[in-house]
């Protein structure tokens, strides 16, 4: 693709107006690590669940759904979109509680919760086990798209592009990063964003115009399903159960793919931005808002955008490409020829500056959390305590760039970003629920985390050593399991989540519990429901005791539907099924207002209530 001088002014107009909101925030977030890593606690719930919403759209992201698409159809959105249930129980469970607990990143949470060399190595643990691996892979998946979007639309080679990230875009990121700290990067994802769907609507756009309009797109896919023996329908959003658990055919989601995911995987499996219990960053734009209801709020906001809104222009577009680029040895290629082959030049320019913002939205907030875990929670922590402010601000800066240089290495290894996305799922299934109980049940220790950690890393590295089964099988196999990748995932995110959970749960039963004290000051500070602290509560009579659950439940549910009632509800209008498209977004939003009603009931009053005066007025907490 050549550019031309206007294509070259919009991207240096975009990188200009990055640079410049990182340099108007530098003096709010110099102060104090409180100001530079969660803005001292000021932000709006609109600003932050857009950052999340930002964040969680990233260079790969339409990569990965053109990918999903074209293999599984539309239901292959499942492997995200049954992370739904679990940001919800975030909203109405744990959103709170984790603004109550006044922290500045949630591997602190480890020495709040627990105590000892146990508690004081989780913490370390979590701060080089998801501040260095963690974050260093995902950067490195979201680089490799990244590479693979310059490869295609600058004609470079794959070395070149990865220097392109390395020496120019994440040095960059980097710079506005550590110039406005959280500051800069709420305030650069909000105009990321807005930047970021303008792009994908008009790639969708110009796709489905190339082919005719909507109705040709849907005619032609009907048509190539029915050339093809036993192939699913590309538009369906459930996979066939008629077929069998594990029947396997092109633009069909494996049925046990589809139970694992959405019976096992929301409150099993870690996953950035869908962690049971909240966490990452979306916990520290949980600690960055103004109060506990604009923390709700948030990531309320966020699971609306990232499962309602976003979606469909991304899906729109995957279906363009299995019409116009049938046989694709690369499904993930896909989405950037839609980019290059069929959209006009003059959107180019802007095209790229939007992928750009994609791509430094996710790094900005990596570097920035994954920084926060180093320094806060590993640097000041056990290497240099007692340092002043400006010291600890200063040593963020250089871990944010040795983030930068070892993602870039992790992004060279990877080979497929879809892959990626389903390792870290695998390393992470199993540690779910105990990040949910953990708030709870008082009788989690500190051990149950380790273990968890510990059991699901060496359980998904085991199913993945290829060495290990062939020499059990005797050559006959690499893997304990067999099947297409979708079937294969399941088996093993099942099999790690069972074998983890299985470990921290007896590890917990033969472990000592958290001394008195410490369960006593966390149970006044956070004030969990009291049906799994009963024991404690006696020790602190003068709290009033909590008894949300069943509130709490009822508010999920019904987040959980609105969402996707809302999320079908669109699809069916796009797809021309305008009927049941109707009735799905009216019910959507009969659901949202009974949702608004409810929240607007709540006491959000975030001081500890007196037990003596709320057993007065006989409120729920």
């Amino acid at each position: 693709m050549n550019l031309s001088i206007l294509d070259w002014a919009g991207i240096v107009g975009y990188l200009v107006i990055t640079l410049a909101l990182g340099l108007y925030f530098r003096r709010q977030s110099s102060s104090s690590t409180e100001d530079y890593f969660i803005s001292g606690r000021k932000v709006t719930w609109w600003l932050a669940g857009t950052s999340m919403v930002a964040t969680t759209f990233a260079a790969d992201t339409p990569l990965v759904v053109a990918g999903l698409v074209y293999t599984q159809g539309i239901a292959g959105n499942w492997l995200w979109w049954s992370l739904l249930p679990s940001g919800m129980m975030t909203v109405f469970f744990f959103a709170r509680l984790w603004r109550r607990s006044g922290l500045i990143t949630d591997a602190e949470f480890s020495e709040m919760r627990y105590s000892g060399r146990a508690a004081a190595f989780l913490r370390g643990f979590r701060a080089l086990y998801f501040g260095l691996l963690m974050s260093c892979l995902i950067l490195g998946w979201v680089t490799k798209a990244m590479t693979t979007i310059i490869v295609t639309t600058l004609g470079v080679s794959d070395t070149t592009a990865l220097l392109i990230c390395l020496v120019f875009l994440m040095p960059f990121t980097g710079l506005y990063v550590s110039l406005g700290g959280l500051w800069g990067v709420l305030w650069t994802d909000l105009f990321q964003f807005v930047l970021k769907m303008a792009i994908v609507i008009t790639i969708a756009w110009y796709a489905v115009s190339e082919i005719g309009g909507m109705s040709v797109l849907l005619s032609r896919l009907d048509a190539m399903r029915a050339a093809v023996p036993g192939a699913g329908d590309p538009t369906a959003f459930f996979p066939d159960f008629s077929r069998g658990l594990t029947a396997e055919a092109l633009w069909l989601l494996p049925a046990l793919t589809f139970l694992m995911n959405l019976a096992v995987q929301w409150w099993a499996v870690w996953y950035p931005g869908a962690e049971p219990g909240g966490g990452s960053y979306i916990a520290q734009r949980i600690f960055s808002a103004r109060d506990e209801r604009n923390g709700v709020l948030s990531v309320l906001w966020f699971n609306i955008a990232h499962y309602a809104v976003r979606p469909w222009p991304w899906i729109i577009a995957a279906l363009a490409t299995i019409v116009l680029y049938p046989g694709l040895e690369n499904p993930e290629s896909g989405y950037m020829r839609l980019v290059t082959e069929h959209t006009p030049h003059a959107w180019r320019g802007v095209i790229i500056a939007g992928f750009m913002a994609a791509f430094m939205s996710t790094v900005a907030t990596y570097i920035n959390w994954g920084a926060s875990y180093l320094v806060n929670d590993f640097y000041r922590r056990f290497v240099r305590r007692g340092r002043s402010e400006h010291h600890y601000v200063n040593a963020s800066r250089v871990a944010t760039l040795v983030l930068v240089l070892a993602s870039v290495w992790v992004s060279a290894q990877l080979m497929s970003i879809g892959g990626a996305w389903q390792l870290v799922m695998e390393i992470g299934a199993g540690t779910g629920a105990v990040y949910l109980l953990r708030w709870y049940w008082w009788r989690v220790n500190a051990w149950s985390e380790i273990s968890a950690l510990i059991a699901a890393l060496a359980v998904a590295l085991a199913l993945r050593w290829e060495w290990l089964w062939q020499t059990l099988s005797g050559g006959a196999q690499a893997t304990p399991f067999t099947g297409s990748g979708p079937v294969m995932f399941a088996k093993t995110a099942i099999t790690t989540a069972a074998v983890t959970t299985l470990v921290w749960l007896v590890v917990t039963l033969l472990t000592r519990p958290e001394s008195d004290e410490v369960l006593v000051q966390f149970y006044r500070k956070v004030r969990p429901d009291v049906r799994g602290w009963r024991r404690v509560a006696r020790q602190a009579p003068e709290i009033a005791p909590t008894r949300d659950l069943g509130r709490s439940a009822v508010d999920w549910i019904l987040g959980c539907a609105m969402v996707y009632l809302v999320l079908f509800g669109a699809g069916k209008l796009l797809l021309q099924e305008p009927a049941m498209g109707a009735v799905l977004l009216l019910a959507g939003c009969a659901v949202a207002v009974t949702l608004y009603v409810r929240l607007s009931r709540r006491d959000w009053s975030e001081a500890a209530p007196d037990a003596t005066e709320k057993s007065r007025s006989g409120e729920a907490a």
